[in-house]
């Protein structure tokens, strides 16, 4: 049985600059077919834009307020918000707010850096 704490997890950068704590997949419980992990980006942050060759991405907003844009298309995005990003879609994430953002990432396939391709 694999069970992750929060509390137990360190966080690494991934390609895209962002800070990530994982439950389950690369670095934490081996996950094959998916990976759970935490996203965080301070005030005035951004990840760096890009895509995924093959994985699918689910953002779930849990802490701030963000500006998500998405092939062009911008939106802000605050608790709560479930944004999916198909594999292939650029993709961008702005801190909006005075506090970090944070964003519950579900990726399938699992995510990978040989996976991401930056586009900026």
């Amino acid at each position: 049985m694999h069970v992750t704490s929060y509390a137990a997890i360190e966080a690494f950068t991934t390609l895209d600059g962002s800070e990530i704590r994982e439950w389950a997949g690369r670095v934490s419980a081996p996950a094959r077919n998916q990976s759970l992990a935490e996203a965080r980006i301070p005030v005035g942050g951004a990840t760096i834009e890009h895509y995924h060759r093959t994985t699918e991405e689910l953002y779930l907003v849990t802490a701030g307020r963000g500006r998500l844009v998405i092939d062009g298309e911008e939106r802000l995005v605050e608790v709560g918000d479930c944004a999916l990003i198909p594999p292939g879609a650029r993709h961008k994430l702005h801190n909006a707010g005075a506090e970090a953002l944070c964003v519950v990432c579900a990726c399938a396939p699992a995510y990978s850096d040989e996976d991401t391709v930056l586009t900026e």
